[in-house]
């Protein structure tokens, strides 16, 4: 047993540590495009829509991703997302010249798809490595996964920065690319062959989920991740940019910061929920928690409050509350599905998670236009009232059927 034990966590660390690795150029590569091609004269909203491909396949990539998992085993299809992100840095190496918006969103289509591999690989794969009757353990490590990752892309998008300055544009890319080509082959050989690969040979059909509690947690994912794009991703740069008149590097510096307080919640969140595990009673009360935030952001703003202070706190406020919805989520897709649909279950759950991205990002840029932060803001609550309405039938331990 303990032998057993020592060979899942070494296996564990190898697949966190891959995804890590990853994670840094994929932070890294975002703010590498959002300042370079800002430099050469795009408008926040052209440098937005560079990334619309970006989160368009990852919609696709969850779907097939998980059905690929199945039928030729996790450590593949995680060594597979490597080697497109290597090929998607080095593809923007190219002269400038060649740098076309159409050139450059195939480049991002590409590192979208390697993203939403490797993570559905890793997620994965730690419920494959956790015995079904050691709730709390795969709680915390699929905290610990998902919440280092997130910590880790806002140090990405730092390193993006800093390595731009010193090095150059294709400089850093390059780096990145021979650092992760690095990380791919050590993962390669170290991880066992056939991770999560099953017996059977899942057909196409069985990609989308029949069990009510998954398509309705996938459903309450898409509006959650809609509620924190709407505003994160075009709305609130553009807002304290041209708005507040902070400087581009400060910016950045903040949106860094929230994303790696954001992951540190995350990780830590088994501890702030003092509990072995969640349900889904967990997950519906910290959505409707979550409700009030944007809510009382937009009065605020509204009511000509200082806008540099509750643009600061409310959306601590907001990352702290979202994290943990986040990573209540993050467990129950894992610890409801089957052994052997965990990567098909996960491949569907996170393509709502894509599709509200997609859809918060479009949205944010014409929200954002039209009605400006405040709206955003409204946008966001409304997403979450529906994430928390959704959730009102998820499955609650003693009551009824949970899924395990």
């Amino acid at each position: 047993m303990q032998a057993d034990f020592h060979h899942h966590r070494r296996n564990y660390l190898l697949i966190t540590g891959g995804y890590w690795a990853f994670t840094l150029t994929d932070g890294a590569i975002r703010m590498l495009v959002v300042l370079y091609f800002h430099q050469l004269g795009y408008s926040p909203f052209e440098v937005a829509m560079l990334f619309l491909f970006y989160e368009f396949f990852g919609i696709v990539t969850n779907l097939v991703g998980g059905w690929l998992g199945a039928r030729i085993g996790l450590n593949l299809t995680l060594h597979i997302g490597m080697a497109m992100q290597v090929l998607a840095l080095v593809m923007l190496t190219v002269p400038e010249v060649w740098l076309s918006v159409g050139y450059v969103m195939f480049a991002q289509a590409l590192s979208g798809i390697a993203k939403d591999l490797n993570k559905m690989s890793a997620k994965a794969g730690v419920k494959r490595l956790v015995p079904e009757q050691n709730a709390s353990r795969l709680f915390k490590w699929v905290a610990m996964l998902t919440g280092s990752k997130n910590a880790l892309k806002g140090m990405g998008f730092f390193l993006g920065a800093i390595l731009l300055e010193w090095v150059g544009f294709r400089g850093t890319l390059l780096i990145l690319a021979g650092s992760l080509l690095l990380v791919l082959m050590v993962t390669a050989i170290l991880l066992p062959r056939g991770l999560g690969k099953t017996s059977s040979r899942p057909t196409f059909s069985q990609l989308f989920s029949n069990t009510p509690a998954i398509n309705r947690l996938a459903a309450a994912r898409f509006f959650l991740f809609g509620a924190r794009d709407v505003w994160f991703v075009v709305g609130l740069p553009m807002f304290l940019f041209s708005v507040l008149g902070w400087r581009f590097s400060a910016v950045g510096a903040f949106l860094a910061l929230w994303v790696i307080g954001y992951g540190i919640v995350q990780s830590c969140a088994p501890m702030v929920l003092r509990r072995r595990h969640p349900d889904g009673a967990t997950a519906r009360w910290w959505a409707f928690v979550l409700v009030s935030i944007p809510a009382a952001i937009a009065l605020a703003l509204q009511q000509g409050m200082m806008p540099d202070r509750v643009i600061i706190v409310g959306l601590s406020l907001f990352g702290i509350v979202f994290a943990i919805n986040s990573a209540v989520h993050s467990y129950l897709i894992v610890a409801w599905s089957d052994h052997d649909k965990v990567s098909m279950n996960v491949g569907f759950y996170y393509m709502a998670n894509a599709g509200g991205r997609l859809t918060g990002t479009v949205l944010s840029g014409w929200v954002y236009q039209t009605q400006g932060l405040v709206g955003c803001l409204w946008w966001s609550a409304a997403f979450v009232l529906l994430a928390a309405l959704l959730s009102l039938r998820l499955p609650v331990r003693g009551h009824g059927v949970c899924p395990q």
